[in-house]
């Protein structure tokens, strides 16, 4: 008796799996198979844009690389839940090599750049430095057309704290900016005439400051005489009204 309850059961057991094979509906077993989970080697979209590299849950995670139709850019790096985050270089194409350039290379974050990275807006101007959400924040340096270089503090996309922009002839200048302007204390150096004006600006105009000689002796066009000794009083007074509005166009950049 005891052997036959044992077949009863296990008889039992199996109707109820085969019923519920039976009754599980198919799109359920379709829906697994078409999830995208590990390492797939080219999804294409409906859009034309494609996709190789490895997924998770059904979104891009991991390791891959991205490419829109629409514009030809190019992402190889990292992905979190469909979102470029990690490290990843941006490209896109070149009408003159046939190939692909070069936008970005570094951090990103939540589908921003975000942390340490170049841009590179032209093939003569790029940034490198701090990133924070796609804007440049924090310590940087960009290199202009105009073979102007400007090494120092970023907020919001702009050049704001302390910084030092160095012309394509060797002058410089050192000191506060604000909004990608000189404003507050600060230098600038005329290494060809061998003068310092040490002063404050506002708005990227010179409002009051001190010229004194800096370097003359190893100056290329030094100034004919040296800048006297006098009194601080009368040093300011010939600077702001004798110096300044000649030499305000050297001094906005």
């Amino acid at each position: 008796l005891a052997s036959g309850g044992g077949c009863q059961q296990s008889y039992t057991n199996a109707l109820a799996m085969l019923k519920q094979r039976q009754t599980e509906p198919l799109w359920k077993k379709w829906n697994q198979k078409a999830q995208k989970s590990g390492v797939h080697k080219t999804v294409y979209l409906v859009n034309g844009d494609e996709y190789t590299g490895e997924w998770r849950d059904n979104k891009r995670n991991g390791k891959g690389t991205q490419r829109w139709k629409k514009t030809g850019l190019i992402y190889d790096g990292d992905w979190k839940n469909d979102l470029r985050h990690g490290y990843g270089t941006m490209a896109q194409p070149d009408a003159k090599s046939h190939t692909h350039r070069k936008l970005y290379a570094g951090g990103w974050k939540n589908d921003k750049r975000h942390g340490y990275g170049t841009n590179y807006f032209s093939e003569e101007e790029y940034y490198e430095g701090e990133w924070y959400e796609d804007k440049r924040s924090g310590w940087g340096r960009m290199y202009y057309s105009d073979q102007s270089v400007y090494e120092g503090e970023w907020f919001n996309d702009k050049r704001n704290g302390q910084g030092m922009l160095r012309l394509a002839i060797g002058d410089r200048y050192e000191g506060s900016w604000k909004d990608n302007k000189k404003h507050g204390a600060g230098k600038f150096f005329y290494l060809d005439k061998g003068q310092m004006l040490k002063g404050t600006w506002l708005e990227g105009i010179p409002k009051c400051g001190m010229l004194e000689d800096f370097g003359r002796e190893h100056a290329p066009i030094p100034t004919k005489y040296p800048i006297p000794e006098v009194c601080d009083v009368w040093h300011m007074f010939v600077v702001m009204f004798i110096f300044v509005p000649f030499s305000v166009s050297w001094l906005i950049h």
